[in-house]
């Protein structure tokens, strides 16, 4: 039985600390180590006697061979890396298993049959083919990739390692058994192989250790391996030894390192993959895999040195192999000679680019500094300039001479130096703190300018070893800054405050005193300024009004523009709620002054709303809205007027608000809005010809509520549209309805449009649907508007009216004479019927200037080629006069008040109803 010599003693520290990366595998490793220590015991106590330690060598050295070639063999089946690690861990795994079939065949002989081992035998082909397979197994890792001369280096070191191993095996092992002989010739080739081959798998491991790659994923532990593989070259190399002197026998206590290199194998294929990375990277990088040529060689000379001196000569191979190390160490070193070389002028060459590339750098980098907008200054920790750019003779037109070797604080003015000395103390605590300042400086020509200062902390800096100023002249752009603050505080035109600005100066004030007061200014005519003269007249308007309002207020009051022709004051201070007043008073007396705007004189008038503070104005927004609210009152009341904020004025918006939900919310539901209906009389005859269509609303709270309250209310929401689509419709369908029930006679539906309705360009395409909707006739409908849809967007409203005669409506101007339309815009536009104002009628019935004026309607309606109609009429004479007149049609409580459908449908049936 062979052993490899060892114990747990020989396993290096280095392997126990890298052999515990799990718990479990710490766990075999104590196992492995327990065993190994009971079986140093037995064979070195000699327990049981030699056949005990025979029969346990035996046993125990075949379990280990197998379990070891398993375990490779299950790594390789559960691999998932490469096709080559796969395989070196079967190759590996067979030479274990190989060698336990060698091991077998000797149990057969010794324990079974109780007889020697011959030699040669069938153990020893197994145990011949391990070291073919192992080596096989190891120069399939792979390696890391290298060019020429590296790898002719490999070669090299690969070469010297296995010469020296070779010589030391031969003086030790090889030399004396040659010299012995053997029984037969194969015997003695044998008996040389096991040893030589041990030194060719120590030279292949030494080898792969040197070329694995450095890092990265680890296949293969080669310390454990290693070190097992190293544990049989012993063992291989003390049982030729022993064979030599005929002194062994199975039990003997070298069989132990045989057990402890295949638990090493074991412990390899058993370790966790990611444990090898740390620790080849830790082994590999160890001067010792540089040495281990140059260690093998110095054990060559050793050994040779002392087999010299203890025979006082040597033979052949010795000489031979002292030869070809040197040969091989001559050759290594030329080839390191010629790579330092290479790698000398490599280097060279690297450090002349790297130094030409600094100086670039230090070139590019002063000019740079030279060139750059910021002023670069360094001081040190007494404040004396230590260095100063070229850059601020072109910033700040100094020589850099001018601050060289003085403190800094002796060229600044005084104003500057506490500032600065501020922001240096507190960077100088903090090593590479910043701290950004702005210091005004003057200029070497004499004028001052801004500078934006960074002062950083870079005294530990050893490259520096001072305080960095990085100064800039901002002067610039702080202008800038303060133009674009300007502009977006102050009107483009009048070059008052805005909204914002006033809105901030507001809040200010109230956060300083509670007597504060502000006026709301809306002009009155404006816009026909604009429509008549053009907007660059009304320019001119708008600045000459913020002039006078400038000249009317105190200095410390703020006058502001809104946008438009909205204006606002500021009062400050209010002794007295009148003070306000007399300030209102003042400015409509300075615009009631003519204005002359490109030679002509223009008069505006303005509506003023004042609000000052008080229980319901504690913030800007509240008195900014309490305002807005008494200069509509003030509109309200006529031009040229002012209103002071009256809490009622609150309460009424909030109502207004309110129904204006509500009116929302009747015209989704349509239940609480109905259709009443006034006839139109033919005077001549005194019969219904038709019917004006009268929306009315019965609020489900506040009862029937008037169109004079909710009509305007719609037109300012916006909710007139849709009502007035509403009602279009529901008239139609009426007018239909009656319709069917007398064909014979041909009635026309009054209906009355707003002007928001004609700012709708889809009007006609609106009344041409409701039309095909509900089958009414086109020239049965005929459209009221008041004459100030005549005199607002003439072009566009004669478009709209154009487009609805094109649909075949008929086109009537409701209290006509009130307006100011002239005779040029009734020839323009299509209009059909003129309708005479109640006013003109209710003093109907003598030689008034009203009713000449009514017959003056009339008879322009007659020249005109249009039909008149008068309403309000409450009287006979009136309806008389009117006759006489010759007007075509009226209406009036005279004859009937608007009606709901069902008593105007009834009316219809009985016209003797009707006061004729």
């Amino acid at each position: 039985m062979r052993t490899i010599g060892g114990t747990m003693a020989s396993w290096p520290g280095s392997l126990l600390r890298a052999a515990v990366p799990t718990r479990g595998f710490a766990l075999q490793c104590a196992g492995a180590a327990a065993v190994t220590a009971v079986l140093c015991t037995v064979f070195v106590t000699g327990a049981g006697g030699s056949l005990v330690g025979q029969n346990v060598s035996n046993i125990v050295l075949f379990l280990a061979a197998l379990t070891a070639g398993t375990a490779c063999v299950v790594r390789a089946w559960r691999e998932r890396v490469s096709r080559r690690v796969r395989w070196a861990w079967a190759l590996v795994g067979a030479g274990s298993l190989s060698w336990g079939i060698g091991q077998a065949f000797c149990i057969w002989y010794e324990t079974v049959l109780g007889q020697e081992v011959p030699f040669p035998s069938l153990a020893d082909a197994g145990y011949f083919w391990m070291m073919p397979f192992t080596a096989a197994g190891l120069l399939l890792l792979p390696v890391s990739r290298q060019n020429l001369a590296q790898q002719a280096r490999s070669i090299l070191d690969g070469l010297m390692i296995a010469v020296s191993l070779l010589l030391i095996t031969w003086v030790l092992i090889l030399g004396p058994l040659v010299q012995q002989g053997a029984d037969s010739r194969l015997g003695l080739l044998i008996t040389l192989w096991y040893p030589g081959g041990d030194v060719v798998v120590l030279t292949i491991v030494l080898f792969m250790v040197a070329r694995l790659r450095r890092g990265g994923r680890r296949p293969l532990s080669l310390p454990l391996a290693g070190a097992g593989l190293a544990a049989f070259t012993v063992s291989d190399s003390g049982y030729a030894y022993l064979t030599l002197l005929d002194t062994y026998g199975s039990g003997n206590v070298l069989d132990l390192g045989w057990f402890t290199g295949f638990t090493l194998i074991f412990l390899a294929a058993r370790r966790p993959e990611r444990a090898y990375a740390e620790q080849d990277r830790h082994d590999l990088t160890q001067p010792l895999g540089v040495m281990l040529p140059y260690l093998a060689v110095l054990g060559a000379l050793v050994t040779s040195t002392f087999e010299v001196l203890r025979h006082g000569a040597h033979d052949m191979f010795v000489s031979w192999s002292r030869s070809a190390i040197i040969l091989l160490i001559v050759g290594r070193q030329l080839l390191t000679l010629l790579e330092n070389r290479s790698l000398t002028r490599g280097l060279e060459a690297r450090v002349d680019a790297r130094t030409a590339e600094l100086r670039a750098s230090e070139q590019r980098f002063q000019a740079l500094v030279q060139h750059s907008s910021d002023v670069v200054t360094v001081i040190d920790a007494e404040g004396l300039v230590t260095y100063q750019s070229e850059s601020i003779s072109r910033v700040f037109g100094y020589d850099p001479a001018y601050f060289a070797g003085l403190k800094l604080t002796e060229r600044l003015l005084a104003e500057s130096v506490p500032v600065l000395a501020a922001a240096i103390e507190a960077v100088s605590g903090t090593a590479y703190a910043t701290r950004v300042i702005e210091l005004p400086m003057l200029h070497a020509d004499g004028h001052r300018c801004l500078a934006e200062v960074t002062v950083t902390n870079l005294l530990e800096d050893p490259s520096v070893r001072g305080i960095v100023l990085n100064s800039r002249d901002i002067s610039e752009r702080k202008e800038l800054e303060d133009q674009l603050v300007h502009e977006a505080f102050h009107d483009g035109l009048t070059k008052l405050a805005n909204r914002a600005l006033f809105k901030d100066r507001l809040e200010v004030a109230l956060r300083r005193r509670s007597d504060v007061a502000i006026l709301f200014l809306d002009l009155d005519g404006f816009k026909e300024v604009n429509d008549s003269l053009g907007h660059a007249a009304g320019d001119l308007l708008l600045m000459q009004v913020a002039m006078r309002l400038g000249e009317a207020v105190r200095d410390g009051d703020t006058v502001a523009r809104f946008g438009g022709d909205e204006f606002a004051v500021l009062i400050d201070a209010v002794a007295a709620p009148g003070d306000a007043d007399d300030l209102a008073t003042r400015i409509i007396a300075a615009l009631d002054e003519q204005f002359v705007i490109e030679n002509q004189e223009i008069h505006v008038q303005g509506s003023i709303g004042i609000a000052l503070t008080g229980p319901d104005a504690r913030d800007a927004d509240q008195l900014m809205r309490n305002a807005d609210l008494a200069m509509y009152r003030a509109k309200s009341a006529g031009s040229g007027q002012f209103a002071r904020y009256d809490p009622q004025m609150h309460t009424g918006l909030v109502e207004r608000l309110q129904l204006a939900a509500d009116l929302r919310r009747a015209l989704e539901t349509g239940g609480e809005l109905e259709m009443h209906y006034q006839p139109t009389i033919e005077l001549r005859t005194g019969q219904i010809v038709g019917f004006e269509a009268l929306v009315r609303w019965r609020h489900p709270v506040r009862g029937m509520i008037s169109p004079i309250d909710f009509i305007p209310l719609a037109e300012s929401t916006g909710l007139i549209r849709p009502l007035g689509q509403w009602v279009l419709a529901e008239s139609c369908r009426q007018a239909v309805e009656w319709g069917m029930a007398e064909p014979d006679r041909a009635m026309t539906m009054a209906v009355n449009v707003s002007g928001r309705q004609f700012d709708q360009p889809d009007l006609p395409a609106i009344v041409a649907t409701v039309l095909a909707q509900t089958g009414l006739p086109a020239q049965r409908l005929c459209l009221e508007m008041t004459e100030s849809v005549l005199m607002t967007d003439t072009e566009e409203n004669l478009a709209v009216l154009l487009s609805l005669k094109d649909i075949g409506v008929r086109l009537a101007i409701d209290d006509f004479g009130t307006g100011y339309s002239s005779l040029a815009y009734l020839r323009r536009f299509p209009v059909d019927t003129l309708k005479i104002d109640r006013s003109f009628v209710e003093r109907l019935g003598g030689s008034t200037p009203d009713a000449a004026l009514a017959r003056t309607i009339v008879q322009l309606g007659q020249s005109l080629g249009m039909a008149t109609v008068a309403e309000g009429i409450e009287q006979y004479a009136q309806f008389l006069a009117l006759r006489r007149m010759g007007c075509d049609l009226a209406q009036g409580y005279y004859f009937s008040r608007p009606l709901p459908a069902a008593e105007a449908g009834l009316l219809l049936q009985d016209q003797a109803a009707l006061a004729a």
